[in-house]
């Protein structure tokens, strides 16, 4: 498939669904095959001229907040055989980092995020989309535990950022693309059964490519 257009897969679900457990356990799926991952999360807007403390009020859970039009031409992009430079976020500035990470082309590309699969464009590059559906509580003491731990947040911000905006934004427009998937997939990485389904479609779609 190296002279062909990349496989391109879009994998979505609410904050702390487990799309990083599920995308690490398809790539090692698929041993031998070059993927290269691509977070939604890279892309959210820069706003140099904004304090941290109004940074820190932007509802990132918005699609707004989120360059989306680049993730989808640097897709274009690599489809075409070309390398992309990604940007890199800091979490805890809410900030771009000024620097980038090179991404080559590669015959499997993933894109996840909370809201791949609710913007039309993007979905309309994507070859397999899967939704993950986990309950919410449990999403939401992931989600506690990675901010608390890995983006200096304290308990009390993430508890107001999650009522002000995670919620309300996961059922305006997370749960809504649901309806796009191909593949709704419960209980996320826990899923053996559904992950191997998924990644034996995906090497069955290597095949004929």
């Amino acid at each position: 498939m190296s002279s062909e257009r990349p496989l391109v897969v879009g994998v979505a679900g609410g904050s702390g669904a487990g799309k990083s457990t599920v995308v690490r356990q398809v790539i090692a799926g698929l041993p031998g095959v070059p993927v290269r991952l691509l977070h939604h999360d890279s892309y959210y807007r820069d706003y140099p001229d904004l304090s941290y403390d109004e940074r820190a009020k932007i509802n990132y859970d918005h699609p707004d907040s989120l360059e989306t039009p680049l993730l989808a031409e640097h897709i274009r992009t690599l489809a075409r055989g070309e390398v992309v430079e990604v940007p890199e976020y800091d979490f805890a500035q809410h900030r771009r980092t000024g620097t980038t990470r090179r991404v080559d082309p590669a015959p499997v590309i993933i894109v996840d995020g909370i809201l791949v699969l609710a913007d039309a464009d993007l979905r309309g590059l994507m070859d397999i989309r899967v939704f993950i559906e986990t309950d919410a509580d449990m999403r939401f003491i992931r989600r506690l535990l990675r901010d608390t731990r890995e983006r200096n947040r304290t308990m009390e911000s993430v508890v107001s950022q999650y009522r002000s905006t995670v919620r309300p934004m996961h059922l305006q427009f997370v749960e809504p693309s649901r309806r796009h998937a191909h593949v709704i997939l419960p209980f996320g990485g826990e899923n053996d059964v559904a992950i191997g389904i998924l990644v034996a479609r995906l090497r069955e779609k290597l095949r004929e490519g």
